[in-house]
């Protein structure tokens, strides 16, 4: 039966009326491009480490991810290091810190304006405003399905209804506050994150009979694996997938490499990283990001995996039958079902903060992407001035293409989603954002090279290269008359494995190969 408690109606208004407050107190706040982008560059590091925290953690990890440990084991729990070792560590003390001081030096508003000016190429930062623009949708299409499936199951409303729903509140105080309402109610959703997760662990381990026990029996459910998985590589819920499987190169490449590396180079993260006044900043935000990023992550991917020991106990079946075959359903059905009435509300409110601060965090990327770096510099050469208008525009343009993809996109569909996009970040940026801020000799010519070659090289892997990817397009089999171009373990390697790579190799040859920037400009870029 579902949740319909005044309850629930009078903790959802209290929490959209503060959402709408700090939507207002943005609006309020922003006089010019500085604050509509970057919040006025003077944000707290705890609420910089708290929104950069809920941006990246949304409910396609929760959800999304959670359902994958669920059905595949705690293997994905690797990723959980990758996101706190690279994601926090790395990101913050090492990029975070160049990126901020070279951001100030060129007076860089958004992550493509950031490149453009260090490479001096309005086709760079336009390129990449439109690569944000037209694949973004795809993860923020992803955080929508994560919500919109919570709200389905404890609400008992129809998905599209949720979907909407979610949307239009997001949208309202995106549209209007900019960075500045983005950042402080991402910090408010990032707390009430921290505490329904907290809850969620205890909980769990209480349901299960304590760690050791709960653990114990998920280990013995081993020989409950279904033959179709056993046979793709699946060995249980504690155990990593056989070496080589097909479920092994999914978790290894795509979900810990894709999305593990892939977020350095995310743009409405590296962007936050301009918002603060100081390195010092930075290195404070690490003390309450990374346990921030563990507390998420971890408990979402190990309540994923024992949930199946639950729907044993009570069911009889494991997770992904409970799920009625959806992964993206796993964790709504086993919150929905194991855990009290009382809880059930408040992680609505949990899934509805993580959804919305990816959201509001996405909506604001493509927004900016969209305006001030496609249409004002590329297309318009900078020749108009304030974009705050086009921005909101474009903010809401990426909105109706992010619920169209929600309604469209199949099943089982979060975690994959996800990963496609941070992957092809991974090679369209990573090598160009590292040379921008780490070595002088990388110049425009290496820069643009490196950007083509990582976006196109990622794209046509997944057209006509990965299995995945390639069957359910069906480019390659209308075109060549089979599904992949290659064969056998080449169609399990994610993209990022191969675009990657050589588009830092083009990036080093390059620009190697041709004129280097001047010595005015670079001394101006890494000016301290």
């Amino acid at each position: 039966m579902a949740i319909n408690t005044p309850l629930l109606g009078i903790l959802v208004l209290i929490y959209l009326i503060v959402v709408f407050y700090f939507g207002w107190l943005g609006y309020k706040q922003t006089k010019n491009t500085d604050d509509y982008m970057l919040a006025g560059r003077k944000v707290n590091p705890f609420v910089l480490a708290l929104s950069y925290g809920a941006a990246f953690i949304s409910t396609s990890a929760i959800i999304g991810f959670g359902g994958y440990a669920g059905a595949f084991g705690m293997g994905v729990l690797w990723l959980v290091f990758m996101n706190i070792f690279i994601g926090i560590f790395i990101a913050f003390i090492i990029f975070g810190s160049r990126t901020r001081r070279m951001g100030a030096n060129l007076k860089a508003v958004t992550f493509p304006e950031l490149i453009g000016k260090r490479y001096q190429s309005r086709f760079i930062q336009g390129f990449s405003g439109a690569l944000i623009t037209i694949f973004m949708p795809l993860y923020a299409g992803g955080v929508l399905i994560g919500g919109a499936r919570f709200m389905e199951v404890a609400l008992d409303i129809n998905y599209n209804t949720a979907v909407l729903l979610l949307a239009v509140i997001v949208a309202a105080y995106v549209i209007s506050g900019g960075l500045i309402a983005v950042m402080y109610t991402d910090a408010l959703q990032g707390a009430l994150m921290f505490v329904g997760m907290a809850m969620l662990f205890v909980l769990t381990y209480s349901k299960l009979g304590g760690i050791s026990t709960a653990h114990q029996s998920l280990t013995d459910m081993a020989h409950l694996v279904p033959e179709n998985l056993a046979a793709i590589g699946h060995t249980g819920w504690t155990s990593m997938p056989t070496i080589g499987s097909p479920v092994w190169w999914t978790l290894f490449s795509t979900i810990i490499l894709g999305v593990g590396i892939g977020v350095l180079a995310q743009p409405q993260l590296a962007v936050r990283f301009m918002t603060v006044e100081s390195t010092r900043s930075l290195k404070r935000a690490v003390l309450s990001g990374g346990p921030f990023i563990f507390m998420m992550a971890g408990v979402a991917y190990v309540v994923g995996a024992l949930s199946n020991v639950y729907f044993l106990d009570t069911r009889g079946v494991i997770s992904l039958e409970a799920a009625g075959g959806n992964i993206d359903k796993i964790m709504p059905e086993y919150i929905y079902s194991a855990m009290p009435d009382y809880f059930v509300i408040f992680f609505l409110l949990t899934l509805l903060a993580a959804a919305m601060s990816t959201l509001s965090s996405q909506f604001h990327t493509m927004g900016t992407a969209i305006g001030h770096d496609f249409y004002r510099e590329f297309v318009m050469k900078g020749k108009i001035g304030n974009t705050i208008n086009i921005t909101r525009l474009g903010i809401a343009t990426t909105i109706v293409i992010s619920v169209t993809l929600a309604y469209v996109l199949p099943i089982g569909i979060i975690a994959r989603a996800t990963a496609i996009f941070f992957g092809l970040c991974a090679a369209a940026f990573l090598p160009m954002y590292s040379g921008a801020i780490f070595w002088k000799r990388m110049n425009r010519q290496g820069a643009t090279a490196s950007l083509l070659v990582g976006t196109f090289a990622s794209l046509f892997w997944l057209t006509f290269v990965h299995a995945k990817e390639a069957n359910a397009l069906g480019i390659s089999q209308a075109l060549f008359g089979k599904a992949t171009l290659l064969t056998g373990t080449w169609t399990l390697v994610d993209p990022i494995l191969v675009a990657t790579p050589l588009a830092f190799v083009v990036a080093i040859v390059v620009s190697l190969m041709t004129k280097p920037d001047s010595e005015e400009h670079i001394e101006l870029c890494f000016k301290k």
